[in-house]
């Protein structure tokens, strides 16, 4: 597994070359890198542009691994959700051009006033067709466990199911309400985990917030090799808070 950083929250207001050298410094491996931030990494982007984040990336030594988006397909909208559909086949092309390996998209909500399993296939419909968009450009979709109300494991089955592509995936996100009553998050996992391409952690250091341990322990049992990242909020010293979030996680691992 490989520790990487979520640039949402903590480093929300971080340059391309903050964000390298940070990440370098704490020993994080790589970050993915959420569209709207002050990073510019945007689709918007022209080809030297492009270059010349990859090639800063490439040079730090640090893997920019993906974008995070905020495109969703939840809308009972038809034209809402096909401006979503094609903002997320530019970002499967920006990724592509910048050596990524995914590109995260989100349900973010199941719309009250339309049948669910009418939202649910919609979603996977089009996850499925950005995902063959993205098989033919070599690069991942993930769509995040997320959204009040969509981010209930047995929905976000029913959503890959249908989507039902090898270029299909999940961002694994430790939500609220996962766990059971003994406050294991093992019927989560095991409904989701032959999908999961990418996982969120949050803060470790919180007791009690999500079995963390418990949840590595699968990961490391089913042999998981990818991205596990922070996702959370930062600190007046940002770079320590980081050294300290990779001492947690190595311990963690450790004591697997």
């Amino acid at each position: 597994m490989k520790l990487g950083l979520v640039t949402y929250e903590m480093a929300a207001q971080w340059d391309v070359d903050t964000i390298i050298a940070n990440c370098r410094e704490a020993g994080f491996e790589g970050v993915e890198l959420r569209t709207t931030h002050a990073h510019g990494v945007e689709a918007s982007l022209g080809t030297a542009e492009r270059r010349e984040v990859r090639q800063k990336f490439e040079d730090g030594g640090v893997r920019a691994y993906a974008l995070g988006t905020a495109f969703e397909f939840h809308s009972p909208d038809p034209a809402e959700v096909r401006q979503n559909i094609e903002g997320t086949k530019a970002c499967l092309q920006l990724a592509a051009e910048l050596g990524m390996e995914g590109v995260k998209v989100r349900p973010n909500g199941i719309p009250a006033d339309v049948p669910e399993e009418q939202t649910i296939g919609q979603i996977g419909a089009s996850v499925r067709e950005v995902a063959e968009a993205g098989a033919d450009l070599g690069v991942y979709v993930w769509l995040e466990v997320h959204g009040i109300d969509s981010c209930r494991v047995d929905r976000m089955r029913k959503m890959i199911d249908i989507a039902d592509h090898a270029h299909a995936l999940l961002t694994f996100n430790c939500n609220d309400g996962e766990t059971d009553d003994s406050g294991s998050c093992r019927g989560a996992y095991e409904m989701l985990k032959h999908k999961i391409g990418c996982v969120h952690l949050h803060e470790l250091w919180i007791a009690d917030s999500y079995p963390y341990q418990e949840l590595l322990r699968y990961l490391k049992d089913d042999g998981y090799s990818g991205w596990v990242s922070y996702e959370g909020p930062g600190s007046s010293d940002a770079v320590v808070l980081m050294k300290c979030y990779r001492r947690m996680w190595d311990l963690m691992l450790a004591g697997e």
